[in-house]
């Protein structure tokens, strides 16, 4: 069969992008191995790691005059810091022009590709794999496996970055029709089934259609970072030799306002000040009205020293910030799971999380679980981190050995169990 894949390759997506990243590097393990298949990714992001090993490739957009003019501009610059920029102002356009959260008419009224489907057929693809949760297999009446990452617009509607400005409507019609018409779709958890069951069983999802594939770290990421890399990173952001750690873009579910009241209250109550090292990027209205809040709150409570924050990080530099924190500090408010647990495990860093639905099953006895609407029970669980080194010890050997348990070598061969069953529903369906 030929399978189109369609990958968020936008590292500012976060774990969309290293979700995507993952699959990716799964497949092509697959392929180098004897897979049959033939893969066709569907992007217009040209400039991605997975150019260079020769994926064939599909525009997913018609090619505009913006497009032959963004070229032309980089052909003339070349190469340079500005190339970042431009990749970025192209994903975000992108980004923007695939989500029609203005012109829905109703969430049950799918708006139909004819001219997409056109392409898609005269490419011969007979399934799409969706690493990210997409309108385009649904309105391109192709078969299709989709992941969906959560349903956090149901489950938690109060959160802006879920509901505000159309987005909870563009939501609805992304994940009702997506896992309506798909063929089978795919959760980070049995938490994650049961979500999906609960809120569109009534759609006509059924069970055998919801295949658990669970998280990996990130694929960029290096265990065994050595003391000079370590320090090298910390020179570069001029970090202090101990902090905690939390990456994550400063959206309001996210938490960061809570976890600044906790180092005050630790400051002026147990009389230690840990550093805390943010990094994410803050673009877009809500997320840079959240950063300007957790700013002013720094200021406001006087730890201005306390709190660094570097914003959006190359990948090269992410295995040394994780292995040199004290903590990774996570006081969520969403699940199922998190994929930056994951990473801290495979760094050897100790992880304190959300004790909600979901993160609970995800991290077992290998994490300090928090109550995240709590300031106090974030401040106690960050010093219980900070002062008991053989709680560090403790928690980092249990998550290395709750990550063992599944690897990438487990996440491929499940995620080709699962293409293999897809490929038997399409073929079972065109009989």
């Amino acid at each position: 069969m030929r399978i189109g894949i369609l990958p968020n390759l936008n590292p500012a997506a976060g774990g969309v992008y290293q979700y995507s990243q993952n699959t990716l590097h799964a497949l092509n393990t697959w392929r180098e191995n004897g897979c049959e298949d033939q893969f066709v990714l569907v992007t217009n992001d040209t400039h991605h790691a997975f150019s260079e090993v020769h994926w064939e490739i599909e525009p997913l957009l018609k090619r505009s005059l913006t497009d032959e003019l963004s070229d032309g501009i980089r052909r003339m610059l070349g190469d340079g810091p500005h190339r970042d920029a431009l990749r970025w102002i192209r994903r975000q356009l992108l980004a923007f022009s695939s989500k029609p959260i203005n012109r829905l008419p109703g969430p049950d009224v799918v708006q139909r590709r004819p001219d997409l489907r056109k392409r898609f057929l005269r490419s011969k693809l007979d399934l799409l794999l969706c690493a990210y949760p997409t309108p385009v297999p649904f309105e391109t009446e192709m078969p299709y496996v989709m992941a969906v990452h959560d349903l956090q617009h149901r489950l938690q509607p109060k959160f802006p970055e879920v509901s505000a400005n159309g987005e909870w409507e563009y939501r609805e019609y992304l994940f009702r029709n997506g896992c309506r018409y798909a063929t089978l779709i795919l959760a980070d958890s049995e938490v994650g089934k049961e979500d999906i069951l609960n809120l569109y069983g009534t759609y006509g999802v059924t069970a055998d259609r919801i295949k658990v594939l669970p998280y990996l770290p990130a694929s960029y990421l290096t265990v065994g970072v050595s003391e000079a890399e370590r320090e090298r990173v910390r020179n570069i952001y001029d970090l202090p030799d101990r902090y905690v750690f939390y990456p994550a873009q400063f959206w309001p579910h996210k938490n960061h306002a809570r976890i600044v009241q906790a180092l005050r209250l630790l400051k002026t109550e147990s009389h230690i000040d840990p550093p805390i090292v943010f990094c994410g990027s803050h673009n877009g209205e809500i997320r840079e009205r959240t950063y300007n809040e957790v700013m002013s709150l720094r200021s406001g409570l006087g730890i201005d020293r306390e709190i660094h924050c570097l914003g959006y990080v190359a990948n090269e530099d992410m295995s040394a910030l994780y292995s040199g924190a004290v903590a990774l500090i996570m006081p969520t408010f969403f699940g199922p799971t998190n994929i930056p647990v994951l990473e801290a495990w495979a760094l050897g860093c100790p992880v304190l999380t959300s004790d909600i639905r979901g993160i609970r099953d995800q991290v077992g006895d290998a994490a300090v679980l928090v109550d995240p609407r709590s300031v106090e029970s974030i401040a106690g669980g960050i010093y219980r981190l900070w002062t008991d080194e053989s709680l560090r010890r403790t928690l980092a050997d249990a998550g290395h050995c709750r990550l063992s348990k599944y690897t990438p070598d487990d996440f491929r061969n499940r995620l080709i169990e699962i293409l293999e069953e897809a490929k038997d529903r399409v073929r079972s369906k065109a009989d």
